[in-house]
C-alpha cells in the first residue's frame, strides 16, 4: 500500500491536532548543542568521522544535505506552528538525527510531493524525506534507503473496550472508514475471510474525512476506524493528550495491514551519499536513537529493524 495514496485526508485529520499537541511531545526542532552533537527526541547523537568521510566531496564541501519535503502529513513532518515555517516531525527529526551522524546539516525545503522526485533528478534537491513508498517505479530513477513501513491501521477508543486485537476482530461488527481509500477497499476484500470464519461481514461505516469517523468512534457508534497506521497512532498519541484512542498492535502486521517500506530518496547520481546515509540509519538502529524517534510520534512499531536498499515489495 502506498503510504501517501491518500495523503491529504490524513494530513487534514491530523494537522489540527499536531500543531496544538506539538508541545507535549518534547523537542519539535532539534538543535545542535555546544559539543557538536545534535539532539532528537532526547538523544544526543555525535558525528561519526569514518561515515563523514564516506560522504561526496560536494556534500562534505557543502556541509548540508538538501531534503526536499512535502508538508504537511502528520506525522512524518508538520509545521511547528500554524503561518510559520519551522517544521517538525518524524521525517524532520530522522534527518536531524542522520546529520548529527554524519556531520551536516539536512536542510528541508518544501516542494509538492509529485514535483519531489523530478527536482531530485534536476538537481535541485539531494534527497527527499516525505513518507515516500519504495516502489520499484520510482527506483528507475531514486535509490531509496528504507526505514519504515507503512500500512493501514486500526484506531478503537481509549482502553479498546470491544477488545479489537486483529482485523478478524471486526466481523460482525461495524468499522468506520474513509471513502475512497485503500483502507477501504482492504475491508471490502476482508470480506470473504470474515463470511469464511462464520462471524458475518464487517459493517463498513464510510465517512467523507478521516475527522468524521473518528466522531463516529467517540460517539460509540462504530467498534473502531480503519485508516493508515502512521496517521493512528498520531492520532491515538495526541487527541485529548492520548487520552481519547488506542492504536491497535497486531504482532503479524507491526508496520500495519498491506505495509510498504517508506524509503530516503536519493539522487543516483550520489551512490556515496546512498551508503553513507544507509550506514548511519543502521547506526541509529542499533544503539535504539531510530525507535525513540518514532515512539515520539506514537508509531514506533512501524520502524524497520535494518536500514535496507531499493527493498519495494510491488
Amino acid at each position: 500500500m502506498n503510504a501517501r495514496s491518500a495523503r491529504r485526508a490524513a494530513a487534514a485529520v491530523a494537522a489540527t491536532t499536531a500543531l496544538v499537541s506539538l508541545s507535549a511531545c518534547g523537542d519539535p526542532d532539534p538543535a545542535p548543542v555546544a559539543n557538536g552533537r545534535v539532539s532528537v527526541a532526547g538523544v544526543e547523537v555525535a558525528k561519526d568521522q569514518a561515515l563523514h568521510d564516506m560522504l561526496p566531496e560536494q556534500i562534505r564541501k557543502a556541509g548540508k544535505v538538501r531534503v526536499a519535503t512535502d508538508v504537511p502529513y502528520p506525522p512524518f513532518e508538520m509545521y511547528v506552528k500554524e503561518g510559520e515555517t519551522a517544521l517538525t516531525g518524524l521525517d524532520f527529526d530522522l534527518g536531524q538525527a542522520l546529520g548529527g551522524k554524519l556531520g551536516v546539516t539536512f536542510a528541508f525545503a518544501p516542494q509538492k510531493f509529485d514535483g519531489i522526485v523530478p527536482a531530485i533528478q534536476a538537481g535541485k534537491f539531494d534527497v527527499a524525506m516525505s513518507a515516500i513508498t519504495d516502489n520499484k517505479e520510482r527506483q528507475k530513477v531514486v535509490d531509496f534507503v528504507d526505514y519504515s513501513q507503512s500500512g493501514s491501521g486500526i484506531l478503537v477508543g481509549d482502553g479498546n473496550p470491544s477488545g479489537i486485537r486483529t482485523l478478524d476482530d471486526l466481523c460482525g461488527r461495524k468499522a468506520a472508514v474513509q471513502a475512497a481509500t485503500n483502507q477501504l477497499d482492504l475491508l471490502k476484500s476482508h470480506q470473504d475471510a470474515c463470511t469464511k470464519a462464520g462471524r458475518g461481514k464487517i459493517d463498513v461505516q464510510t465517512f467523507p474525512k478521516d475527522s468524521d469517523a473518528q466522531l463516529a468512534l467517540r460517539s460509540g457508534k462504530v467498534v473502531a476506524q480503519v485508516l493508515t497506521k502512521p496517521a493512528a497512532g498520531w492520532v491515538a498519541k495526541t487527541a485529548d493528550s492520548g487520552k481519547a484512542f488506542d492504536l491497535v498492535e497486531d504482532p503479524t502486521a507491526p508496520g500495519g495491514y498491506n505495509a510498504s517500506p517508506n524509503g530516503i530518496a536519493i539522487s543516483k547520481q550520489l551512490p556515496e551519499l546512498t551508503d553513507a546515509v544507509q550506514k548511519a540509519l543502521q547506526a541509529l538502529i542499533d544503539d535504539g536513537t531510530l525507535t525513540k524517534i518514532y515512539d515520539k510520534y506514537g508509531v514506533a512499531s512501524i520502524a524497520l529493524k535494518a536500514a535496507t536498499k531499493n527493498a519495494a515489495v510491488d
